[in-house]
């Protein structure tokens, strides 16, 4: 019977003497301290508080989502049971509106069903249900408009903030948790957006239980929450019905003056960045820093206080079910499908990716053609043919990495949000992460390499073109694959593009054309630089490829010299003649699976050090003693 009250019934959580400590280095700061509270079916709860009171770091604990340098103690109930949450049971919209900027809001919507509906439900339905969830937040007048982002203009902001709402509330959650969702935006904005929050409290014949922090509510706003949490320095300053809040701060000597903004004096009384003393009228010349340590000794004392310790203790108590899984996601090839599908098309179109990238090579290629006419096979043209390879490989390199690597990172931040709410896994995105971008780079091998090959005179001959081709897509792939890895551990572009064109710069140094293999220290740069640099076969590959099977003619001194291509390989270029170039084709496929499967292992771990919304399980079981607390 319990079951089924929790089925039908909504989601109560309850937290006590909720602590949490930050960890950097040897530096320890506690950043929650003893919270107690609850958020009930029907109601919002706003979490209120200047910057850095701990409203973000109480969300994420309440989730499930504290980072792992946070540790935490306390006691937090799901329906006052330690248990798991189903999936499809609660969301979580964050501050970060990512999605994907080509793609227009339906498309955006109507891709996440696709993710998070099972296979069971018809396209159709779930086409309708993004539908429906679309215009509850009255955006059916953007269905046809793009997300937009930097550099294109689409979605107001208060539009985005409501789509990601959208897409987290699209199978129905009963919890809902909303960091900071009027954040950027103006107060009409900001009402819009809070009032369709609000409304979401008992729609759908759901008792929502919705947990927002909000930074300075305006006061039509402010009268929209059900209960109020407010926290300073994270201490609680006052726990409960948002109505009663003045009376409170009344009772202290801190009334709110007529036709004032609740939370504006609320904020102004308790934010001690800015220490002064607090004007007549609104605290009596009390300084801020003596004006929160009234309340919060005062709310410690109070019977509000009092009522909800009382009301978490009979929430434990009673037996409001368990929490059952109500639906499943798309199955593994369905994921799959769909993220290739949804990549496909941003990639089509967004014209400052691949197709940029595309007109820049060509250019290149067009540049090169030209500035190596006719190379020929002279003396001369042996240095000719390896200048034009190496130089053309190192280029594609990093003009890779310079477009590439921002719209990875957007993609990046877009694939952390739906992992951490459960709408699919690393393994999916990493399969479309590789196919989508294929016939791009496809086409841009096949393209610029026909264009240098035909212009420059390099070895004629179809095996070659398509050999040269491939060496093209193969580099491009070890870029993208070296940029994903570098992405999941640096989100930040410009010290993600400085470590990667760092890793970059060493793998065309040490890859035996600038420094010739027989050359290079053999400490380091050439074991094991030499052989774990990719673009070391890169360049070998090509120089069979272009060199094997030509004969190079020129005069001297009265005489004819003959050399074959193969005595050019071992004796100029120092070329490891023991394997065949497909065996460098070879390699390099493996050292881009190797990189892949780096990136797949790195978020493995990060998903066991950060885990998802679905896997709230109450308290870590580390706790701190008194002693501890006050050593900081």
């Amino acid at each position: 019977m319990g079951g089924s009250e929790g089925e039908k019934g909504g989601i109560t959580v309850t937290w006590e003497n909720l602590e949490a400590i930050v960890t950097n280095g040897k530096n320890r700061k506690l950043i929650l301290q003893g919270l107690t509270g609850y958020a009930q079916p029907g109601k919002l709860l706003a979490v209120m508080g200047p910057s850095g009171s701990g409203k973000s770091t109480l969300l994420d604990a309440l989730a499930g989502r504290l980072k792992s340098n946070i540790q935490q103690s306390g006691k937090i109930l799901i329906n006052g049971k330690k248990q798991t949450l189903a999936y499809g049971t609660s969301g979580y919209v964050t501050q970060d509106d990512a999605m994907p900027a080509t793609l227009t809001a339906s498309e955006t919507l109507y891709y996440s069903a696709q993710l998070q509906f099972p296979n069971t439900m018809s396209i159709a339905e779930k086409k309708r249900q993004a539908d429906i969830t679309l215009k509850e937040m009255g955006l059916q007048d953007a269905i046809n408009t793009r997300v937009g982002g930097y550099g294109s203009k689409g979605l107001s902001g208060g539009q985005k903030r409501r789509l990601s709402i959208c897409i987290e509330i699209l199978t129905h959650p009963r919890l809902l948790f909303l960091d900071e969702p009027t954040s950027g935006l103006d107060s009409a904005a900001s009402y819009y957006v809070m009032s369709r929050i609000a409304s979401l409290s008992l729609r759908d014949d759901i008792q929502r239980t919705i947990v927002v922090s909000i930074h300075q509510p305006c006061s039509e706003v402010f009268e929209l929450f059900h209960d109020l949490c407010l926290l300073s320095s994270g201490e609680t300053v006052y726990f409960g019905p948002a109505s009663e809040a003045n009376q409170f701060f009344a009772s202290n000597g801190f009334p709110c003056p007529t036709l004032y903004n609740p939370s504006d004096h609320y904020l102004r009384i308790i934010n001690k960045d800015f220490e002064q003393d607090i004007e007549e009228g609104f605290g009596k010349g009390v300084i801020t820093e003596e004006a929160i340590g009234i309340l919060v000794k005062s709310y410690k004392a109070s019977e509000i206080k009092s009522q909800v310790q009382i009301e978490v203790t009979k929430i434990s108590e009673r037996d409001l079910g368990a929490i059952r899984n109500r639906r499943t996601h798309a199955p593994f090839l369905t994921q799959c499908m769909v993220l290739i599908k949804r990549s496909s098309l941003q990639l089509y179109r967004d014209t400052s990716n691949y197709w940029l990238r595309l007109v820049v090579f060509i250019a290149i290629a067009i540049s090169l053609g030209s500035i190596f006419h006719h190379v020929g096979s002279s003396n001369r043209s042996i240095q000719v043919r390896g200048s034009l390879l190496s130089f053309f490989m190192s280029v594609l390199t990093f003009m890779t990495l310079v477009g590439g690597f921002s719209p990875l990172i957007e993609e990046m931040k877009v694939f952390e949000r739906e992992r951490m709410n459960g709408h699919y896994g690393t393994t999916a995105f990493l399969v479309g992460n590789i196919l989508s971008p294929i016939p791009y780079m496809i086409m841009i091998s096949l393209i610029s390499g026909v264009i240098v090959c035909y212009l420059s005179g390099l070895h004629k001959g179809l095996e070659q073109y398509l050999y040269f081709a491939s060496i093209l897509f193969f580099t491009m792939m070890w870029v993208e694959s070296l940029m994903m890895v570098v992405g999941s551990i640096f989100t930040n572009y410009v010290m993600g593009v400085i470590i990667a064109g760092g890793i970059e710069g060493l793998a065309i140094l040490t890859a035996g054309f600038y420094r010739l293999p027989n050359d290079l220290p053999n400490i380091l740069w050439k074991y094991p630089c030499y052989y774990i640099s990719f673009l070391t076969y890169a360049f070998q590959g090509s120089f069979k490829n272009e060199f094997e099977g030509l004969t190079f003619v020129w005069h001297q001194d009265g005489g004819t010299i003959t050399v074959s291509g193969r005595d050019i390989l071992t004796d100029t270029w120092h070329v490891q003649m023991g394997h065949s170039k497909w065996v460098d084709l070879a390699i390099m496929f493996g050292m881009i699976v190797v990189y892949r499967i780096l990136f797949l292992i790195i978020n493995k771990i990060k998903e066991k050090s950060k885990p998802t919304v679905p896997t709230i399980n109450g308290p870590k079981a580390k706790t701190f003693s008194r002693t501890n607390m006050d050593e900081l």
